[in-house]
């Protein structure tokens, strides 16, 4: 299993005019690349491997790149294929696509060292300080909040500039399979350790067994980014007061995407700790973005981060995570299964058939679970969720204020 650790450095000035003059060095490498590919006959293209012998040569010719580590240089190049690999993906699905296009200093912002070239000292200085050496560089500090757990491997290290001026260090890890919790047997869950979660619009998540979390409140940091971007507005470009404002404006967006992503850490280490299997709805992302209403409040969601989220940690938890069919799961009664069409604003599921009445959310999230049951090859268990949640006429759900989501993992009010 692959995941990863990111932390918050601290270099020295002189450290970081390093970090920069690498960054632009490794910028200018990545733009060579591109210009040697776009160079080449269309029948003869380079590949990933006749780049890296010319590495060498490169160097010699152009001594700024004698700068650069040689598996960091490897890695720039790896990158550059690696870009290409997936614009022609998405050419093949049918878009629309150019080439890549010149990395500007604005947009080039990280370096990889690949498999060698840096060291982690973890005992040097107080606890969670640690400091990460990189070759030609130097040693960087960082904020080590969570160590790198005994079991996993550093198979690369980068160093990222934030728009914001921060400097992160992110550790890709590899953990053996052997050495992760075993998951539970497939053929012993049933609707008891198990949950379906329905991904809504007036509530975050909704769960098959009645539990609502309540959408995380920004109204504030977009009132603040707003008021941010207005005075950006009137800014002059490449200014001194331009810059400082520009920072503001970066600043008010990193704290929007860290609420989101910190919100979601403990939803999701919350849910694959409870249950023994999570079943969740396998949405296109993309395609609800494109629809005209609501989109900035399904961006905020960031679904596809949290599916992702849900996933790499039930590895690390020993838990079932599994994407079933979204399509018709308001439609269908999660009772009997028929299907009744129901405009956005009708709230409440009442099926004209059996009479089952419920949530709307809710009767999603049932069909959800039974959805992720067939998806692993299971009967529908006796004691379907129908008759464990309770009706909308009989009693409230439990509803999970935003605000109580106070610690990783837990969500009590």
């Amino acid at each position: 299993m692959e995941y990863s650790h990111r932390y918050h450095a601290y270099p020295t000035q002189e450290v970081a005019e390093r970090l920069e003059h690498h960054l632009n060095v490794h910028r200018q490498l990545y733009n060579h690349v591109r210009w040697d590919y776009e160079q080449a006959p269309e029948d003869d293209k380079p590949t990933e491997f006749d780049q890296n012998n010319k590495l060498p040569e490169w160097k010699q010719k152009w001594p700024i790149f004698a700068d650069t580590y040689s598996k960091a240089a490897q890695a720039t190049v790896a990158r550059f294929h690696r870009n290409l690999s997936n614009l022609r993906k998405k050419k093949e699905k049918g878009y629309n696509v150019g080439r890549l296009k010149r990395q500007a200093p604005t947009e080039y912002r990280s370096v990889t060292y690949n498999q060698s070239g840096f060291d982690l000292d973890e005992k040097r200085d107080r606890d969670r300080i640690a400091y990460v050496r990189f070759s030609k560089i130097g040693w960087v500090k960082i904020r080590y909040h969570r160590p790198i757990p005994d079991h996993a491997t550093i198979k690369e290290i980068t160093f990222k500039k934030e728009t914001t001026g921060e400097w992160f260090v992110s550790f890709g890890l590899e953990t053996d399979d052997d050495d992760l919790p075993e998951k539970h047997d497939v053929n012993s869950l049933d609707a008891s350790n198990s949950v379906g979660i329905d991904l809504g619009i007036l509530n975050y998540i909704h769960t098959s067994n009645g539990t609502t979390v309540d959408w995380l409140n920004l109204e504030d940091d977009y009132d603040r980014l707003r008021r941010e971007q207005r005075k950006l507005s009137r800014k002059q470009k490449e200014s001194n007061n331009y810059e400082k404002q520009r920072l503001k404006v970066a600043k008010v967006k990193r704290r929007i995407r860290r609420r989101v992503l910190d919100y979601q850490h403990k939803i999701t280490t919350w849910l694959v700790k409870e249950y023994d299997a999570v079943f969740v709805e396998d949405l296109d992302v993309k395609g609800m973005l494109e629809q005209s209403h609501n989109a900035r409040n399904k961006q905020d969601a960031a679904w596809r981060q949290f599916i992702t989220l849900l996933e790499y940690k039930a590895d690390l938890y020993g838990c079932h995570v599994v994407q079933a069919e979204a399509r018709g799961t308001t439609k269908e009664c999660a009772s009997c299964g028929v299907e009744t069409a129901k405009p956005i604003w009708i709230r409440e599921h009442s099926c004209p058939s059996c009479g089952f009445e419920t949530d709307r959310d809710a009767n999603a999230a049932m069909n959800v679970l039974k959805r992720g049951f067939s998806e692993l090859g299971l009967g529908w268990p006796e004691s379907t969720p129908v008759e464990t949640v309770t009706a909308t006429d009989t009693a409230d759900f439990q509803r999970v204020s935003a605000s109580h989501v106070v610690e990783t993992g837990s969500l009590g009010a």
